[in-house]
């Protein structure tokens, strides 16, 4: 059987997320297990080209993890012909103008989301991308995480009946700073910057409603900033500009309803940082990022409101776990491999930068809401 090598520019990765899920988590077990194994038995393995701006921070990580090629030059490695896909890992402000010279350079693309900080700027990634002929995807990684794999199976199988609502609880304490150092890059809190909670998560929460349950038709939310004032990574105070909590309802096509609160203010009491419960008429599940717990109908009590008396029932313990019965890869990675068997199919990608788009939809829509204390609707934009 054969075996290709892709040749991936990786631009950010000196930053959290695109050095431990896409570099650490992703692209190197790829290459150093040999590859992608597609349906033929042929292989297809990956080489990355790591583009930043610290020099030095490149070179360390090159070494560290034997990678030969790095730059901080971008029009150097889109020039590179053997190089055939470009990864966009950086801050969101910089995203657009870099995916649109790797287009220009006829580079499939991947990239983090939010694709852009604005629709129409999405719109003209999706068009460019659209006219080029590339294969293009946005990272959908939490569809491919075990909680939400067991969720969509419970779909698929009826087990719902018909779904009524959907509610979501995300989020943990970030510090400020001043006491201990945030454990979130404070660039993340500023406005300015491309920070904001509404951006950087409706997103997500866009492709996992869509996906599971149905297209967001209308959105109604509350984008706030709880925490006014931060302390950088030099222990700077800065004046926190960006949303750090939304408190949000998406309607959903089939007249199901989500409720989904988002905050990097609150302190948890949850198995997970993120989870979700679904409601259906024939049973319940509540879904995080590893477990998902199911109640059926035939299971279900029959709690009586007495405010009179303490309750007596242990409510958490009367679900049911759904068993690990199956093999779960990590999520960044098992979209990565998609990816890759994608590009070398020469085939569409499923989660392509008009799903960026939508997701952009929503983030618009839900400021908007925020800002005018009304209901969007959200028009279906043309192809």
């Amino acid at each position: 059987m054969a075996q290709r090598t892709v040749r991936v520019i990786m631009n950010g990765v000196t930053g959290r997320m695109g050095y431990r899920q896409h570099l650490v988590r992703s692209i190197l077990p790829i290459r150093d297990d040999g590859g992608v194994v597609l349906r033929s038995g042929d292989r297809v393995t990956v080489e990355p080209i790591l583009v930043g701006r610290n020099a030095e921070k490149l070179a360390a990580l090159a070494a560290q993890h034997s990678v030969s090629d790095f730059t901080t030059n971008l029009d150097e490695a889109l020039s590179d012909e053997s190089a055939s896909i470009y990864f966009d890992a950086q801050v969101t402000s910089e995203r657009k103008k870099s995916i649109l010279k790797a287009i220009g350079a006829g580079k499939h693309i991947y990239t983090e989301k939010p694709i852009a900080e604005s629709v129409s700027e999405g719109v003209e990634l999706a068009t460019a991308a659209r006219e080029a002929d590339v294969i293009n995807g946005v990272v959908h990684d939490k569809l491919y995480l075990p909680g939400l794999l067991k969720l969509k199976r419970l779909i698929d199988s009826g087990f719902f009946g018909r779904i009524l609502s959907v509610r979501g609880e995300f989020g943990y304490w970030v510090f400020e700073g001043d006491l201990l150092p945030g454990q979130r890059p404070s660039w993340n809190y500023r406005a300015e910057d491309g920070g904001g909670m509404v951006l950087d998560m409706f997103p997500h929460w866009n492709y996992v409603l869509e996906n599971l349950f149905g297209n967001v038709s209308a959105v109604t939310a509350k984008a706030v900033t709880h925490i006014p004032e931060r302390w950088d990574e030099q222990g700077r105070r800065y004046d926190a500009t960006a949303d750090d909590a939304a408190y949000a309802i998406f309607e959903l096509e089939g007249d199901v309803i989500a409720q989904i609160n988002s905050s990097w203010a609150v302190r948890v009491d949850r198995g997970e940082l993120v989870e979700f419960q679904v409601d259906g008429t024939h049973g319940s599940a509540v879904a995080g990022l590893f477990g998902c717990r199911i109640q059926h109908r035939v299971q279900t009590p029959m709690p009586v409101w007495n405010p009179d008396l303490p309750t007596t029932e242990d409510f958490r313990s009367q679900w049911e776990q759904i068993p690990d019965n199956a093999e779960f890869s990590n999520g960044f990675r098992a979209q990565w491999e998609q990816f890759l068997s994608d590009v070398d199919a020469g085939r569409p990608h499923s989660y392509n930068l008009a799903a960026g788009v939508r997701g952009l939809q929503v983030v618009e829509a839900g400021l908007t809401s925020s800002a005018e204390g009304r209901r969007v609707a959200i028009e279906e934009l043309a192809s």
